[in-house]
């Protein structure tokens, strides 16, 4: 068994090793000067995102589409993935988050365009799209016939992307929900949690993607304005050395230096590895999953609806991973002891810790916050992400295994939250991973176009 371990945790390494982050990284990058720098049009997609044309095709309202997509990215990666990142990588490592964002922008723009673009109706009316209709439809022949090639590339990325759902999106985010709730109120058992959760879960998703955008069009704002608010808080507190704190962060970015008294250092390859790394998770800029959801969108013009779902980014990434690497940078410069304690017991919760610890600092209110904010947020990503892989599943299986795939996810939920191992995580890490490579060479292929 623990050389079937070893095994996953090394083709886990090897995918998210430095090929992918090349990949994903040059890619945004790319797409950015392809596109003529579409993230300048940013202003006009945050307009456009509050903006509705009830007569035009989809399912959900444009504004839905990009809080659904949001709820599956708006999540613990945007706290507990900072604070790794800055244990690991340094305070410079916040910048680098920040640039991935920002460039991260474009390929969303680019994917959710040619998600729009080729998006069908299945059998019972739904809006179907995806980097599956995309391979599908984009390179179909005269004849309607699919050349072999795309056909595996729509196929992989629906298969690898089902995987990553019942993993990331169901047990993982189960799990963290369950860790959050018990170690808070150990009187409360596990069984329990899991159980609200299977109820709390199942009473959306059967519901389909209408049930899952209105819980998400009220609860999205409501959590990530509230955790904002409550980052906005802990920086007034720590005002006096925000300024240091964003120099620290700067030169940390370009240059080795130890800090907060020593027990944090790293180089600039350090920073910039570990910064991609966990900007390029909280955005998903490039995974594909959100023009999945963003196909379902009632939008004329492909234009529009990529525009609006390429502030997802923004928000993600722009704004929720920089308010949470200012807060926890300020708070270990004001309290250096913070980072000793928590690397002196290093351990897979090490940034779960760090953002604890921070909110801590709020009276009363804080570490309550935090606790409602993660179990909000991994809650959206479970029902994000539900709908993702509902409609790779309708792809590879037809409407009736929709169904099935539904129980299957909310059972796995309830597994999660009685305990799952490090296993799952690692196995729905590499679906993620898989399901970038098809997605990411077919908007490269397609950016001429777009552009």
């Amino acid at each position: 068994m623990d050389m079937i371990v070893d095994i996953i945790n090394s083709i886990d390494a090897f995918v998210w090793g430095p090929p992918m982050l090349v990949l994903l990284l040059g890619s945004h990058i790319f797409l950015t000067f392809r596109t003529g720098f579409i993230q300048r049009k940013l202003p006009t997609a945050i307009k456009l995102s509050v903006t509705k044309d009830p007569d035009a095709p989809g399912d959900i309202s444009q504004f839905g589409a990009l809080c659904t997509a949001l709820s599956a990215t708006i999540g613990t990666g945007n706290i507990v993935g900072v604070g790794t990142a800055i244990i690991a990588g340094g305070p410079g490592a916040v910048f680098w988050m920040w640039i991935t964002g920002v460039f991260g922008i474009a390929t969303k723009y680019v994917e959710v365009y040619a998600s729009v673009k080729y998006r069908v109706r299945d059998k019972s009316g739904a809006m179907m799209g995806g980097a599956m209709f995309v391979w599908k439809r984009a390179f179909a022949r005269a004849d309607g016939s699919v050349p072999w090639w795309a056909t595996v590339g729509a196929v992989s990325f629906a298969a690898f992307a089902v995987i990553a759902t019942i993993g990331t999106g169901s047990a993982v985010q189960a799990a963290a929900i369950s860790g959050i709730v018990t170690s808070s109120v150990p009187a409360i058992p596990a069984v329990v949690v899991g159980v609200v959760i299977v109820v709390a879960v199942a009473a959306v998703i059967f519901g389909g993607v209408n049930s899952i955008a209105r819980v998400c069009e009220w609860l999205v704002p409501i959590m990530a304005g509230a955790y904002a608010l409550g980052c906005l808080v802990i920086m007034g507190m720590n005002a006096p050395v925000l300024g240091e704190a964003v120099g620290l962060i700067l030169e940390c970015a370009f240059t080795p230096k130890a800090a907060f008294g020593g027990a944090v250092g790293s180089g600039m390859v350090m920073a910039l590895q570990f910064g991609c790394a966990r900007g390029l998770f909280s955005n998903e800029s490039g995974l594909g999953t959100a023009p999945i959801v963003a196909a379902a969108a009632k939008t004329k013009n492909p234009a529009d609806q990529a525009l609006i779902s390429m502030t997802g980014a923004f928000w993600s990434t722009g704004v929720i991973c920089l308010l949470t690497g200012l807060v926890l940078v300020s708070t270990m410069i004001v309290h250096p002891e913070i980072g000793a304690d928590i690397l002196a017991n290093p351990s897979i919760f090490t940034g779960a810790a760090l953002a604890s610890a921070a909110f801590a600092e709020i009276p009363v209110f804080g570490t309550p916050v935090l606790v409602l904010g993660m179990c909000a947020f991994a809650y959206s990503t479970i029902l994000g992400w539900s709908y993702y892989g509902n409609r790779c599943v309708a792809y590879l299986f037809g409407p009736k295994g929709i169904k099935p795939y539904q129980v299957i996810y909310v059972v796995v939920a309830f597994f999660g939250a009685i305990g799952v191992g490090d296993v799952v995580w690692t196995i729905s890490d590499i679906g993620n991973a898989l399901m970038a490579i098809p997605n990411i060479i077919v908007i490269l292929l397609l950016s001429g176009m777009i552009a």
